[in-house]
């Protein structure tokens, strides 16, 4: 065989090899200013949105999709329609087609949600953050019905949420009473709080006074702003988000106020450590195989990268824009995929980083105000 064949065959068992092996990642990211869902696929090289998908029934107002993720087996996504008053909407889209499936009303501004895979039940948190100062809920819902069915009373203005690997448990914050909760999945009620401030004493709250969310400053969640009639309590950390470790008895928690992840022992039910962060860390996720733990920092427009082993740093990146947002971790937990808002008429934009190097990879323009954001699949 000559040298030619030889470096043709050589090249081509290359090019098949690296073909063979590559890898497409599929995320789903909204557009809360824009009123729509953007489908995003990464090829490990670039970023492109493969479909803008329109979400709400009203043409001529926001209804700012805020929450969203995918049902375990990957056939739908689930997305909250935030700005309705006096309630927000769930919306059930089919994976294969983006069209929607079927709706139910749910509380004041629903916000994070998830399927647990223990009870086949979506659990959906209602921030209420046009309402009154007090504690608000968790929404129950039959995801096969599309109906709601109870809910379970928390803190005041409940935020990011997760659900432990196993099904049974959901961790949810109370932004502004500075609480944790610990939900039983299979009994329907709260089972533990642990307050995060180490305050004894319920504080006492006041009304937002109808508050515009549109006005807010979206870099860091500051209520100063929200024109009460009179003080409210401002918890120190104002915890914006829970995650549970995937193998270990830990939860995660965002200290917004604090500047700082805190790790929370299931066993002790304490704060057993904490980790000081980029300016106002807002939305947490932790890689499948444990490993890893990536912070969206929104007040420094920066994503913080951990390793959990050595409880370290290990890389702080810039983002594309101002006002990082959510954070999403691929199944192979290689990328941290991550929505950065943007201020003004800048469009939205999701960041790809390359969590062991460390780097961003690649990033892609979509619509205003890019939000919630849920890794749907690798193909």
């Amino acid at each position: 065989m000559n040298t030619m064949i030889k470096s043709f065959l050589l090249s081509a068992a290359i090019f098949f090899g690296f073909s063979a092996g590559a890898q497409n990642y599929y995320v789903y990211v909204t557009a809360e200013s824009e009123d729509e869902v953007a489908l995003i696929k990464f090829d490990g090289t670039k970023a492109t949105v493969e479909e803008t998908i329109a979400v709400g029934i009203w043409p001529a107002e926001i209804e700012g999709p805020h929450g969203i993720n995918v049902s375990p087996d990957g056939k739908y996504w689930y997305l909250s329609l935030a700005h309705g008053n006096p309630y927000g909407t769930l919306y059930k889209f089919s994976t294969e087609t983006n069209q929607v499936v079927d709706t139910v009303r749910l509380g004041l501004f629903p916000a994070s949600l998830q399927v647990s895979k223990a009870t086949g039940l979506l659990y959906c948190v209602n921030f209420d953050l046009h309402g009154d100062m007090v504690p608000s809920t968790v929404s129950v819902v039959d995801p096969e019905e599309m109906i709601e069915i109870d809910r379970i009373e928390t803190g005041v203005m409940p935020h990011g949420s997760r659900i432990s690997a196993d099904g049974l448990y959901h961790y949810s914050v109370g932004m502004m009473s500075g609480e944790l909760f610990e939900i039983s999945t299979t009994k329907l009620k709260v089972t533990r709080k642990l307050n995060l401030d180490g305050k004894e004493e319920e504080p006492a709250m006041a009304s937002m006074g109808g508050m515009d969310h549109g006005a807010m400053d979206h870099s860091k969640m500051d209520h100063s702003m929200m024109g009460a009639s009179k003080p409210m309590y401002h918890s120190a950390v104002k915890p914006t988000w829970a995650i549970p470790h995937p193998t270990e008895r830990k939860v995660y928690v965002a200290g917004n106020g604090s500047d700082e992840i805190l790790e929370v022992d299931l066993d002790k039910w304490a704060i057993t450590n904490r980790f000081k962060t980029g300016k106002a860390p807002y939305n947490v996720d932790v890689s499948s195989d444990g490993r890893w733990l990536v912070a969206t920092y929104k007040g420094s427009a920066e994503t913080g990268v951990w390793d959990l082993k050595k409880a370290k740093e290990t890389a702080r990146i810039k983002n594309t824009r101002k006002v990082s947002h959510g954070v999403s971790i691929s199944s192979d937990s290689k990328y941290a995929f991550v929505s950065v808002e943007g201020i003004g008429g800048e469009p939205g934009t999701m960041d790809v980083i390359d969590i062991k190097k460390g780097t961003k990879v690649a990033s892609v323009d979509m619509g205003k105000q890019a939000g919630g954001i849920i890794f749907w699949k690798m193909e």
